[in-house]
């Protein structure tokens, strides 16, 4: 089974860069932060569509809460957001963005070894179960089911792929599991995977990306030309967006190698809305 080296985890995002970009994993390819701040607009139109239907008056617990973008998304919608951490560079960005809200409280901690209290009307983890060997995910969905409120979920945004599970190590270690795979997990922790839904603006994106990386693996770096190369594939998926999405599928390729879905979670039946 494959095993996270969890040294190289802590190591990389400690190194991280504190912008939209760098969690997002779009520094180098020569984006403009505009790719950055596009893909978490986009993206933030899925979550508030997926959690229309929670109750808005308790708290959120953001797990893994990088630099605060989606702390500060939920501060203004929920009662309360508790925004956990691990690395103190980005939690420092974290902690600055999310000043202005009283609502907010920023936790500087593992992931693993925090004790969530109270209940939730959301939990959720915004790209965090990757680095986490399988063994961990099952512990930690287990310890926060018990926390959901009425009708609470926990809401998963996770790059997958389409066959078997994808590990990659040195500087950056990480397990990319199947949507299949990450559905049996779910179900061992007891929890009801209720819906499953692409992240387009990531496959958007992702496509720009792996791109880039071939243009690099093919051109001397002398003639890369990133900050025109960037550009101009950002802003030729953006005019593309989002017919672009769908030629890979429709012609069976299976381009980007990365993907990236929504994974709703609850205790049980959820509540019609």
């Amino acid at each position: 089974m494959a095993e996270i080296d969890r040294a190289a985890v802590k190591q990389y995002w400690e190194n991280a860069e504190a912008t939209v970009l760098g969690p997002y994993m779009m520094d180098g390819f020569g984006f403009p932060v505009g790719a950055g701040n596009f893909r978490f607009r986009a993206e933030t139109r899925i979550v508030r569509r997926l959690v229309a239907n929670i109750r808005h008056k308790d708290k959120v617990l953001d797990l893994g809460s990088g630099v605060g973008y989606w702390a500060e998304e939920f501060a203004g919608n929920f009662s309360k957001v508790v925004a956990v951490e691990g690395s103190a560079k980005l939690f420092r960005a974290l902690a600055e963005r999310c000043a202005p809200y009283a609502n907010v409280e920023p936790i500087l901690g593992n992931v693993m070894a925090f004790e969530p209290g109270g209940s939730y009307s959301l939990v959720f983890s915004g790209g965090l179960l990757m680095y986490l060997n399988e063994s961990d995910v099952i512990e930690l969905l287990r310890r926060l089911a018990p926390r959901l409120g009425p009708d609470g979920i926990i809401l998963c945004r996770e790059s997958t792929v389409r066959g078997e599970t994808v590990k990659r190590d040195g500087e950056y270690s990480v397990i990319y599991r199947s949507v299949p795979e990450y559905a049996q997990i779910f179900k061992r922790c007891g929890l009801v995977l209720h819906s499953v839904e692409r992240n387009e603006p990531y496959v958007l994106m992702q496509m720009g990306c792996e791109l880039i990386k071939t243009w690099k693996s093919f051109v001397p770096e002398r003639f890369q030309a990133l900050w025109m190369m960037g550009r101009l594939t950002y802003w030729s998926l953006r005019l593309g967006n989002p017919w672009i999405n769908r030629i890979p599928q429709a012609l069976g390729i299976p381009f980007p190698r990365l993907e990236n879905h929504f994974f709703v979670l609850g205790a049980g039946p959820m509540a019609s809305g």
